[in-house]
């Protein structure tokens, strides 16, 4: 890179600016000055984006020495989607982990396409999708992503979870959004074919469905939750210690296996700006695990009325 481009580089990458001069002076001497007083996680935020543009193996293996490397184990199936009863499966290679589902299969959808370095994309999702559906084969990506995003945004089960799903769509729309990490709902976690009623040995875990997963670079995984009344409270809505404990012992496993787990409280969902602060949080999520967003919150897409509409 040559000096003159260094100070919009650096300012591209969220460091301080500076002018053409100094960097000529010293191009390693600008750049460390602006890195020198950073704590860890931003300079790998930093460096992750620095790989996601440019070819620099050697960078790639500082971050995975000091960086958080995820999920072990390789990626198989993600089964997602679920808009009504619960899928019924049975290994048809168990030495593969290759599954198919053999009843309920219209209710939920399944992906098993090896993921890229850059985890799980829209862009990987919708040309998936084009792919399993024959009449969108013509199609360009937004007529295909509309498509997609009207089938994800049906198996959403509240409205919380529909402007949550919104809110990170939007990101879509922006220049080069097609390469953003897919988030993708109502996912199976673990899968338990006995019910509760025949099972005499230890219990499953108790959150066999997630509202929200994204698969990032370097086995990142993210947990998006979305907490209603039946996450704290039981059945006739009195406030439940017991399924509150259940709930963050959940939490607990998840992130002893190398998830990361957020969460959204139902009160929040009162507050008119809800969606712009949503927006806010997937920005600095993204930014925190070196994936870039190309604006700002100012500039949110209301998906609802525009290219994604629902209805």
């Amino acid at each position: 890179m040559k000096s003159y481009e260094v100070p919009d580089e650096c300012v591209r990458l969220g460091l301080a600016a500076g002018s053409e001069s100094e960097a000529f002076e010293g191009k390693f001497r600008y750049v460390m000055a602006r890195l020198r007083h950073l704590e860890l996680p931003r300079l790998l935020a930093i460096a992750q984006r620095c790989i996601n543009d440019h070819d620099v193996p050697e960078l790639q293996g500082l971050v995975d020495h000091f960086g958080h490397r995820g999920v072990d184990g390789e990626f198989k199936n993600l089964i997602f989607a679920a808009d009504g009863p619960k899928p019924e499966l049975f290994f048809v290679d168990a030495v593969n982990n290759e599954v198919e589902i053999t009843k309920n299969a219209e209710h939920c959808l399944i992906y098993t396409k090896p993921l890229t370095a850059q985890g799980l994309t829209w862009a990987d999702l919708v040309g998936w999708w084009r792919d399993n559906c024959p009449q969108l084969r013509d199609a360009d990506d937004v007529v295909v992503g509309q498509h997609l995003y009207k089938r994800l945004f049906a198996s959403l089960a509240s409205e919380p979870e529909q402007i949550v799903f919104r809110a990170y769509c939007s990101l879509y729309r922006r220049a080069g959004g097609f390469e953003l990490p897919a988030l993708v709902p109502q996912v199976y976690l673990h899968y338990d074919p006995i019910v509760a009623s025949m099972r005499r040995g230890p219990r499953p875990r108790e959150r066999q469905r997630m509202d929200f997963l994204l698969l990032l670079p370097r086995r990142e995984r993210i947990v998006v939750e979305v907490d209603g009344k039946h996450h704290y409270a039981d059945g006739s809505g009195v406030a439940s210690p017991e399924r509150y404990a259940k709930m963050v012992a959940e939490d607990r496993r998840l992130r002893l296996d190398g998830y990361e787990v957020f969460r959204f409280g139902g009160s929040e969902f009162t507050d008119p700006s809800v969606e712009e602060s949503i927006l806010s949080f997937f920005i600095e999520l993204l930014d925190k695990h070196g994936v870039p967003t190309t604006a700002g919150v100012s500039e949110t897409v209301d998906v609802t009325s525009r290219t994604m509409q629902t209805k």
